[in-house]
């Protein structure tokens, strides 16, 4: 970000790239009310909410005409091969009213030195698809090393992926820095209008900020916005609104701020 940004002006910049998500085991019709309430809610709007599928209809129909979009997952996590059913799932999803989906490459058959079938199910799904953005998670908390990330970034993109994303949230490792600059590498050098997603772990302004700065270096000052860069989080939203709303969080000794 430039010199002398406030605090104030990169959190409302940082909301405005959040995929604000729920995709918990408990996620319920009465979350998903509650997500869209606060997607939109003051000093929002956020730029999508990220839900399972089955919830995708309540909420496009809770959020209306609201500019925030609607996001879901598909193979998700567990990034399996059978791109039959992960086709059916995504035309679903679409039918139902998702503007973004978030489909998990087969990266254990990727890492274990299959990549035609990373390859194909990217592509077919990016066909499903059309002109719904399709972002795809490397899962990179798995790979041993960053030339296996870049990689898995290179087929990624030359596959279709309009985004590729680092992260499901649901193993140990989630989004690092070290991941995240090697996919944007592999996005400036294939030249292809293609975003970042950093997701999971992303938590404090501090963290935004240091996503953002990586961007900026690598890609250029400017670069990150909706259409190029997001950050897939749950509990980034109400730190941002905090330091927007001049509230810093306290704790109260009890665990509640």
């Amino acid at each position: 970000m430039p010199d002398g940004t406030s605090d104030s002006d990169l959190a409302r910049k940082a909301l405005g790239l959040l995929d604000l998500t729920d995709l918990g085991d408990q996620a319920s019709e009465a979350g998903t009310l509650k997500l869209c309430a606060r997607a939109i809610a003051t000093p929002g709007p956020v730029a999508a909410i990220c839900i399972w599928p089955q919830f995708v209809t309540l909420a496009r129909r809770t959020l209306g005409a609201s500019a925030v979009r609607v996001a879901t997952v598909v193979n998700f996590p567990a990034g399996g091969t059978n791109v039959g059913r992960i086709c059916g799932d995504t035309t679903e999803a679409i039918g139902d009213g998702a503007d973004e989906i978030d489909l998990v490459m087969p990266y254990k058959a990727f890492l274990q030195g299959d990549p035609d079938i990373a390859a194909d199910m990217i592509a077919e799904i990016k066909a499903v698809c059309g002109a719904t953005l399709l972002k795809v998670i490397l899962e990179t908390g798995a790979y041993p090393d960053q030339p296996s990330i870049r990689a898995a970034s290179d087929l990624a993109i030359a596959a279709g992926a309009d985004f590729i994303k680092t992260s499901t949230g649901k193993i140990p490792v989630s989004a690092t820095p070290a991941a995240a600059a090697t996919m944007l590498e592999a996005i400036k050098a294939s030249g292809q209008p293609v975003g970042l997603k950093p997701s999971g772990g992303i938590r404090s302004l501090d963290d935004a900020r240091l996503y953002l700065d990586l961007a900026a270096r690598i890609m250029g000052p400017g670069w990150a916005n909706p259409r190029t860069f997001r950050f897939g989080a749950s509990g980034l939203h109400q730190a941002l609104v905090e330091v927007i709303m001049g509230k810093a969080a306290r704790d109260t000794g009890d665990g509640v701020y």
